[in-house]
């Protein structure tokens, strides 16, 4: 599982249950003010240029004279300039503009806080929208970073906050002409909505806003006057839910008196998914009710006489009823549904760009208009003899809305798999009351967001574990399948951690909570899902250089298409019989170049990537391997060397005794209890296997380990071993090294046990009684049972695999002979780790590391691929690309494997993405028409169109049958090899 810092704090745990969490009164008016965030901002600049203690005053002088700046301190010697000043007043640029007519430089200092904020956007269809949206927003003063997914459909914006904020970001995206909502501000830190009750007046929610801001642990206080909600961002190692309502009912006062409630915000995203399917639906809907009737009476009828004879009927020169009714049934069509792809090209066009709203705008109102001319020509001729394409216009519109509704419906289910990570917390947990001695007075239900950490829970059979926690009574099994991926359940004992959202099996639990909010496991890996989900993918360049050229190379191809008919026709190059009837070469050739026009599609293109990016980390996630991105996502399927950490990685991590073997003739049972009592202070792993394995068997053998003798003079001497008197008797506990510092000879029968335990990968500690060796124990490190079949599976993948250690060449030759590696790199520190890792790139070979530690931490961020096992440190977790959650070594398989199933798929759907559009407008153009008679009418092309970006949706979607290429089921449980004696 995922390893995160535990913060004990006395706030809020146990012993505090009963005791108010957090005492707190109400503000006066006068104190109000006094807690009110100042409005002023700071600024810092590097400034180059000055010389001495004057340069610095001539600055502070300049700038002080400015209205707005409230203080300035500028630091010669290391050259810095720090500026107090009123945004509303003075602006950064204005302030860095001063200082440089001085004469300085001035550089923003790379170490200035940045803030991240996170968008929803709406109305994006293809790649060139998204970088309209990046060309807009990098536009802003300010802003130093800019991602805009396209699938996910969202922004993450890195910004000075001196210098803009989200509101500014939010009105440059509308001027680019699309929505755009915040959906967070800031660092994912704990946040608590509540419904405030009891508020009469404007002045209660300037009380409740002041004690909150001035309470300890609270970060932030968003109030919403009008619906009486408040949003308050904390620190969970200083408040928490329920100490905040808490603090919001002791403000008031007779006769106001204040309640909070938990206010649980509407999921918006989903809701906006689901208005939008429904949009789309209706318009298409709507779209059909005017569309049909047009294909029967231009289609359908004037195939069957007599019935379609009356729509001939001329109500004034040649102008028929049936032109009147398809008019009539066409206008709200093109006018009124199809207004969208008029709004969508104007502001295209208006930011400089083009997208599939131009090209549909164009080829529709091309028939439509032409269509309306048609008919005033009829109105005006009584000799008049054209066809109109209303139908090809309302048509066209209908399979466009068609497919969109249907790409909708099916970029939902892209999202799925995170939307279930999403679901598994539970929504109420049961808390305990306990006294001073541990005992429980009382059991509430309350909501799983009201949970704060060092809360006492209790976890039932078959209920679900709300956050993550350690186990302080009851023993159990629990599924975390859901998390891990990991099929059996797992057993947990007092001192085990739980993970928030997996299954309680059989037996009750009682629980530590030790991360709430967005610090438990789900909520972490959710965030690493969402961010590698917004991360652009390499291979998305090639969709984004074709969207740039794309759509104003289709318009001068359907221009050139109508031209080259048109003119053709004119000057008799093909005979008139190859021209339908009712029509003339204009109209023929104003087809063909409408169809090349709706044909193409830069949507599929702009989805190919992401699509299947979010399918893929999704479903990654929900099998225990955590993506960080398209980037790491690609370089995977690159791999050919994966470089393994040992000890932790290949090894199970935790040393155990597996023989021991005495050269005196001390009984074994009275040597085992000296040297696990000269070890019982050691923290050292080996000390630790020796005190384990002298329990196991005391237990073995049914005897009492409770009044054991302690160890007096106690040392410890760091790289050999320890020391100290044991009932009377020097006792020496430790590796060769330490027998010869103390004089203690070694002999060949020791020495031949030594050479045959490090032959076997094993680590011999010896242990001297009173200058003699008495015996010596043999540890090792268990290999992990999946690990040999990993190499295998790897080496039939075409991967090589090193193994890289800081253990001796003997034990990481015997580890790597033993799971099938033939190269090792032993003794190495990491820095060496890392160098190894830069060599192996030297070669031209992409290179994973797999590793689990702080000291794998710089070969991690070294490799292409960097791969944490997820039972290891933060700090190996953070250098990764890849997280593998469950610490099993089959999901590097999976990991690789997915990574190339995905960009498989990538291609595959650029060959649907490019397919429809290098056969589709060639087709369109009428390449075949010559030889076959084959046309594609307008509005079939646009149903094509449509088509190619469901189709792109539905290809990433079979990502979601992916299934594991290995599994590896270790029938015999866990290792026990602490019973050889």
């Amino acid at each position: 599982m995922l390893k995160f810092q535990d913060k004990e704090t006395g706030m809020n745990g146990k012993h505090d249950l009963k005791v108010p969490l957090l005492d707190s009164t109400a503000v006066t008016d006068s104190e109000q003010a006094q807690v009110e965030p100042r409005k002023a901002r700071t600024v810092m600049f590097k400034v180059g240029g000055m010389k001495c203690a004057s340069c610095a005053i001539s600055i502070e002088s300049v700038l002080g004279k400015h209205n707005g700046i409230e203080s300035v301190m500028v630091s010669p010697l290391q050259g810095q300039a720090v500026i107090q000043y009123k945004p509303e007043l003075i602006t950064v640029t204005t302030i860095k503009d001063t200082i440089e007519d001085l004469g300085y430089l001035v550089n923003d200092l790379p170490e200035q806080d940045i803030a991240v904020c996170r968008l929803r956007i709406k109305g994006m269809a293809c790649t060139s929208c998204s970088e309209s949206i990046e060309r807009s927003l990098l536009r802003v003063d300010g802003v130093k970073k800019v991602v805009v997914g396209l699938a996910l459909e969202e922004a993450k914006i890195h910004f000075d906050p001196n210098i803009t904020d989200s509101d500014q970001l939010i009105e440059a995206i509308e001027d680019a002409g699309f929505g755009a909502d915040l959906i967070s501000s800031g660092d994912n830190t704990n946040k608590v909505h509540l419904k405030l009750e009891g508020i009469n007046s404007p002045e209660d929610l300037n009380i409740i806003q002041s004690t909150l801001g001035s309470t300890e642990g609270v970060n932030h206080v968003e109030m919403d006057p009008v619906g009486h909600k408040v949003i308050i961002s904390y620190d969970p190692d200083l408040t928490g839910p329920r100490s905040l309502i808490q603090c919001i009912q002791v403000a008031g006062q007779i006769p106001d008196f204040y309640n909070a409630t938990l206010y649980v915000p509407p999921r918006r995203r989903e809701a906006e998914r689901q208005h939008e399917i429904l949009v789309y639906r209706n318009q298409f809907l709507w779209s059909c009710l005017f569309s049909i009737p047009v294909f029967i009476f231009s289609m359908v009828l004037p195939m069957l006489p007599p019935y379609g004879n009356w729509l001939s009927f001329k109500l004034y020169n040649m102008f028929t009823i049936g032109m009147l009714l398809r008019w009539l049934l066409c206008s709200p069509v093109q006018l009124i549904i199809g207004r969208r792809f008029y709004t969508g090209a104007y502001h295209a066009l208006k930011r400089g760009s083009t997208n599939m709203d131009v090209l549909v705008a164009l080829g529709t109102n091309a028939a439509y208009f032409y269509s309306v001319y048609t008919l005033i020509k009829a109105l005006s001729s009584d000799s008049f003899e054209g066809q109109d394409f209303f139908e090809t216009s309302t048509m066209l519109i209908s399979f466009i809305l068609l497919g969109k509704y249907l790409e909708v419906v099916a970029k939902g289910k892209t999202s799925e798999a995170l939307a279930k990570l999403t679901e598994l917390a539970p929504e109420t947990a049961f808390l305990l009351n306990l006294d001073g001695n541990e005992n429980i007075i009382s059991e509430n239900e309350i909501s799983t967001q009201l949970i704060q950490r060092n809360d006492i829970i209790k976890i039932v059979p078959g209920s679900k574990v709300p956050v993550d926690g350690v186990v302080v009574r009851g023993q159990s099994h629990v599924n975390e399948s859901m998390i891990t991926g990991e099929a059996r359940p797992i057993a947990k004992r007092p001192g085990d951690n739980v993970i928030g959202g997996t299954m309680n099996e059989n037996g009750c639990l009682i629980i530590k909570a030790t991360h709430v909010g967005s610090e438990t496991a789900l909520s972490q890996i959710v965030q690493l899902v969402e961010a590698a989900q917004l991360a652009r993918a390499p291979v998305q360049k090639l969709a984004d250089q074709i969207s740039k050229f794309f759509v104003p190379t289709v318009v001068v191809a359907a221009f050139l298409t109508w031209l080259c008919w048109f003119v053709f026709g004119e000057a008799g190059v093909y005979p008139r019989s190859w021209i339908p009837q009712a029509m003339d070469g204009f109209e023929m050739a104003l087809q063909f170049g409408i169809s090349v026009l709706v044909v193409a599609c830069p949507c599929a293109l702009g989805l190919a990537t992401p699509t299947a990016v979010m399918v893929s980390t999704g479903i990654g996630a929900s099998q225990g391997v955590l993506i960080k991105g398209g980037n790491a996502l690609e370089n995977a399927h690159k791999v050919k060397t994966v470089v393994f950490d040992k000890t932790g990685t290949l090894t199970v991590g935790k040393p155990v005794v597996v023989s021991t073997m005495l050269f005196s003739d001390v009984p074994i049972q009275d040597f085992c209890d000296m040297a696990a009592i000269a070890e019982a202070n050691s923290e050292h792993p080996l000390g630790k296997a020796v005190v384990e394995y002298t329990k196991k068997l005391h237990q073995q053998y049914g005897s009492n380990t409770e009044h054991m003798t302690e160890v007096n003079d106690f040392e410890v001497y760091p790289g050999s071993g320890v020391g100290g008197n044991v009932d009377g008797k020097r006792v020496l506990v430790g590796n060769k090294r330490l027998m010869k510092a103390h004089n203690i000879p070694v002999n060949p029968e020791v020495e031949d046990y030594m050479s045959e335990s490090e032959q076997l990968a094993r680590t011999c500690v010896l242990v001297a009684v009173d200058g003699i060796v008495s015996g010596a124990f043999a540890v090792t490190d268990p290999v992990k049972p999946e690990a040999e079949r990993v190499i295998s599976f790897l080496r039939s993948m075409g991967i090589t695999s090193i193994m890289v250690t800081g253990d001796n060449w003997a034990t990481g030759t015997a580890i790597a002979k033993e799971v099938g590696i033939e190269t090792v790199f032993a003794e190495t520190d990491p820095l060496g780790k890392a160098n190894k890792i830069k060599d192996l790139q030297m070669k031209g070979d992409a290179v994973a590391m797999v590793g689990d530690g702080i000291n794998d931490s710089p070969a991690l961020v070294a490799a292409d691929v960097g791969m944490a096992i997820g039972a290891g440190t933060d700090v190996a977790i953070e250098a990764a690309d890849v997280v593998l959650i469950k610490s099993n070594l089959e999901d590097v398989v999976t990991a690789i494997d997915l990574s190339r199933k995905t960009l498989s798929r990538i291609r595959l759907n650029y060959v649907w993405a490019l397919g429809y559009n290098v056969l589709g407008m060639p087709i369109a153009a009428g390449i075949l028409f010559p030889f076959t008679g084959i046309r594609l009418p307008p509005w079939l092309a646009g149903a094509c169109m449509a088509a190619s970006s469901l189709s792109v949706v539905c290809s990433s979607l079979l990502l979601q049958s992916y299934k594991k290429p290995l599994h590896f089921q270790d029938s015999q449980g866990s290792i026990d090899l602490s019973n050889s004696v």
